[in-house]
């Protein structure tokens, strides 16, 4: 049996296109750091590529690179995005990779912003608002993060520390979308720093 992390290869097309914009969105911050490194642009351009239907699986996969782009930065907020691009480019083998993007984004926005405390709130709430119903309703089929082991959102990583948090405010947004967000994302900055490195605490939030 399958994992319910990975989705119907329709749903991780449809979800392609939102977590390619939510990791886009902070490109900038790597690009600033890393002038003419364009593995993680073109890892997005691949998901893209896929979303549409011209590229497979196993084409699409060679977005990966991205990955080994983030260890070659040295700013907090540059490496966070492109790992954005890394798990936005992990997609088209398993759509849980979506919420791994979306979540290093707004993680990397936030880092760029540290004196700015809604950084981390403020960019989920833009994440929602970019959802269409379609990719609303793929994403509410992945089970919560940190419940279970068979992909990215099981215990580790993605269910950890501030990233934890912004997927867990992500998939309460999924549910009620009048859910606020500001709590459980800054409240983790401001309170729940004694659990994270000062980098980790730094919330999340860009601006195009």
């Amino acid at each position: 049996m399958g994992s319910p992390q990975t989705l119907s290869e329709a749903d991780r097309r449809i979800v392609a296109v939102w977590a390619a914009d939510c990791a886009e969105r902070v490109l900038g911050l790597f690009e600033a750091e890393a002038r003419g490194d364009s593995r993680p642009r073109e890892a997005i351009a691949r998901l893209r590529a896929f979303a549409r239907g011209e590229l497979g699986v196993a084409e699409a996969r060679r977005g990966f690179v991205a990955h080994a782009a983030a260890r070659e930065v040295s700013a907090p907020s540059a490496a966070a995005a492109a790992r954005a691009a890394g798990q936005a480019a992990s997609i088209p083998h398993m759509g849980a990779h979506a919420l791994g993007a979306a979540g290093y984004a707004a993680k990397a926005a936030g880092l760029a912003a540290p004196d700015w405390p809604e950084a981390v709130s403020e960019e989920i709430c833009w994440q929602l608002g970019r959802m269409s119903a379609a990719v609303r309703a793929a994403l509410q089929r992945l089970p919560p993060v940190g419940e279970n082991s068979s992909g990215p959102l099981g215990p580790g990583l993605l269910a950890s520390g501030l990233l934890g948090t912004i997927i867990r405010d992500l998939q309460a947004g999924l549910a009620d979308p009048d859910h606020a967000l500001a709590p459980r994302a800054q409240v983790d900055r401001e309170d729940g720093k004694k659990e994270e490195q000062p980098v980790e605490v730094l919330g999340s939030s860009a601006k195009p």
